[in-house]
């Protein structure tokens, strides 16, 4: 049992409610039920069936007789614990150490198969998936869906928009003109021409300056900036 429910691909609701009672005497509600892959340390994926969700545990608990169905075999010693795989000739796929009277198993969760899948509020919403994927153009994520890279019940119609601008793509993705050249001056020599520009700083420095101002020689690039508390600060 977890309370991961993101771990969960085919979830399936109970049709009569469950509880868990663990050892300070208080219940715990199970939402759902699936398999879960576990990535073993000889690289394999191997899936625990009947998997219960329950939100408001804290450890993952794995059952014993679960994975000796699956035709492992788990052995227990004051060295720890030790799974082998018997229809692979006895070969071992995963270990854990002991901890008390307790023992943890060294598991990892496996990489999704798939780009992405679906799962709970907002799986068909266009606006999510366009922020889950990294902002991506609507047409991509429809190519996305007709080349069946997102599983689960997604589906964007042909003319679905967005609800509502995307903030951040209007700040991060918006071009700029190119600044418009004023003079064809060039220096010929050094202190001729100085660009100059002020600039505000959002955390002060240690010395208690929030502004500072870099002077850029046109003739050599050079660059040299000055540090103020004050905005009208004289330099």
């Amino acid at each position: 049992m977890t309370s991961h429910g993101k771990w969960f691909r085919e979830a399936k609701d109970l049709k009569t409610p469950g509880f868990v009672e663990t050892g300070d005497d208080t219940t715990h509600p199970i939402i759902q039920i699936d398999k879960v892959p576990l990535s073993m340390q000889d690289g394999q994926t191997k899936y625990l069936k009947d998997v219960l969700h329950v939100p408001t545990i804290t450890k993952n608990l794995v059952s014993v007789g679960q994975m000796v169905e699956q035709g492992l075999h788990v052995t227990f010693n004051p060295n720890g614990c030790f799974v082998e795989d018997m229809k692979n000739q006895g070969k071992l796929i995963a270990k854990g150490e002991r901890n008390g009277r307790m023992f943890t198993l060294d598991v990892n969760m496996p990489e999704v198969n798939s780009m992405l899948f679906t799962h709970g509020k907002g799986a068909g919403d266009i606006g999510i998936w366009h922020k889950r994927v990294g902002h991506v153009n609507l047409q991509r994520l429809k190519l996305m869906e007709k080349q069946k890279l997102v599983e689960g019940p997604t589906k964007f119609g042909a003319e679905e928009v967005m609800s509502e601008v995307c903030e951040a793509c209007q700040l991060g993705k918006q071009a700029r003109h190119p600044f418009p050249t004023q003079t064809t001056h060039v220096s010929s020599k050094p202190l001729e021409m100085i660009h100059l520009d002020v600039w505000t700083m959002k955390i002060e420095s240690i010395g208690g300056c929030k502004y500072y101002v870099s002077f850029i020689d046109d003739h050599t690039r050079k660059v040299w900036v000055y540090f103020m508390k004050h905005k009208g600060e004289v330099f």
